[in-house]
């Protein structure tokens, strides 16, 4: 009889605590027309200080939650569209929203949490409230169509973790009800016998012709104090994607072209990002500096594609790169061609690289650090590089050596087809 008695209240613990991430309908209004849905549920875990140490909180976000209509917004004028949910004594989980006509995506991930409120942080040793921010977070669907991801998926925000899942989402709406046709993540594709979206029959397309070396572009991120991030270099990406006219999983190489990408940015004392968008194509930076040694680098890098050929939306992302590392008060260099593995299906190819995320002046790029040999953008001489095979990359790289040695070429060999938009 005890055993069976302890196996009851297991039971119960269990449901109980399945019970604590409800899902939650939560709608931005502007007049009668709704412009953001959010169907979901979510789950959040912060560690904190204690007078012994540090503590994991978790906590769902509750079914009582509201939509916040200070804060929430349909956005124009200038500004994003924003849907803020308010819960508990001072906690709040917001999502702003960018679309560039094609596309849309969540362009920030906020969680303010209260360290006073002693239910979920108990001991804390410090009390107010907490905000961290997460840009580039990788969730995002063509327009008109409901993102739609019913798997678990933890996105890191600052040293917080926001869990969603059961989650159907829509911004800029064309009507009051969330769009028929969906966008599925790629964590639902792995579950699913085909993909959800909608996608008129076409030709299959002619081979495609080889894009040869991108045309570099130069980039720039503005605040208030003018340029804040600066990049100069070009760019092709490298993705296994499964066609739709070869029934295949095949190799890609697409080039971005600077005068037909749109850039946006931030510029935060220790992120900086910057998100290119071309079409159906969205690709995403995230730099992190280290205020301690003063050193930066490439922390993150997401993708979200949506080409004619795909037999679904493409979505990768690495949120702990280190690459393009170097000091503050300099930019970052690489004449030869580079090859940062983000995923197993997507890498990123540079030339001509030169970036400064962080303390910029005068518009200009500083003098270059961790670069290739010869002359960059600036026109000015640095270190040389040697290029090398990099183990599962379809492309060199360069790594540092002796500066008395040549660079050498390694020659590309896994290239299955190539494609420019």
């Amino acid at each position: 009889m005890k055993l069976s008695h302890c196996l009851v209240v297991l039971i119960i613990a269990w449901f109980s605590l399945l019970g604590c991430v409800q899902a939650v309908t939560l709608d931005v209004n502007e007049g009668n027309a709704t412009c953001i849905k959010a169907n979901l549920s979510a789950s959040f875990s912060v560690t904190y200080n204690t007078s012994n140490g540090t503590r994991a909180a978790q906590f769902p976000l509750p079914d009582s939650a509201t939509v916040d209509p200070n804060s929430s917004t349909c956005g124009g004028n200038g500004s994003s569209p924003w849907l803020v949910a308010v819960f508990g004594p001072g906690h709040a989980l917001g999502l702003s929203f960018s679309t560039n006509g094609s596309l849309y995506s969540v362009a920030n991930l906020t969680l303010q949490y209260n360290l006073s409120d002693a239910s979920v942080f108990p001991d804390a040793n410090s009390s107010g409230v907490v905000t961290v921010v997460s840009s580039s977070v990788g969730i995002w669907a063509a327009v008109n169509t409901t993102y739609r991801c019913l798997s678990s998926i933890p996105f890191p925000v600052g040293g917080a973790t926001v869990t969603f899942s059961d989650m159907r989402l829509e911004a800029y709406m064309p009507g009051n009800d969330l769009s028929p046709t969906e966008s599925v993540c790629a964590a639902d594709q792995t579950t699913t016998a085909a993909p959800t979206t909608t996608v008129a029959t076409t030709t299959a397309p002619p081979a495609p012709t080889p894009p040869g070396a991108p045309e570099p572009g130069t980039y720039s991120v503005l605040n208030k104090n003018g340029t804040c991030l600066l990049a100069h270099m070009g760019l092709q990406l490298s993705i296994s994607y499964l066609s739709r006219s070869q029934n295949k999983t095949i190799r890609s190489l697409v080039n971005l072209s600077p005068n037909v990408t749109n850039t946006t940015g931030s510029c935060e004392a220790s992120t900086a990002t910057l998100s290119l968008t071309q079409q159906t194509t969205v690709l995403n930076f995230t730099f992190t500096l280290n205020s301690t040694n003063n050193k930066y680098h490439l922390s993150g890098l997401s993708l979200q594609a949506d080409w004619a050929d795909m037999a679904a939306a493409f979505s990768a992302s690495n949120a702990s790169l280190s690459y393009l590392r170097s000091t503050l008060g300099h930019s970052y260099r690489c004449n030869l061609e580079q090859v940062l593995a983000v995923t197993p299906a997507f890498s990123l190819n540079t030339f001509s690289l030169q970036v400064q995320p962080f303390g910029v002046t005068a518009n200009k790029f500083a003098a270059g650090r961790g670069v290739s040999g010869g002359s960059g953008p600036d026109g000015h001489s640095h270190h040389r590089w040697l290029v090398s095979r990099w183990a599962g990359a379809d492309r060199p790289h360069c790594v540092p050596h002796r500066q008395e040695e040549e660079p050498r070429w390694i020659p590309d060999d896994l290239i299955e087809t190539k494609a420019i938009i």
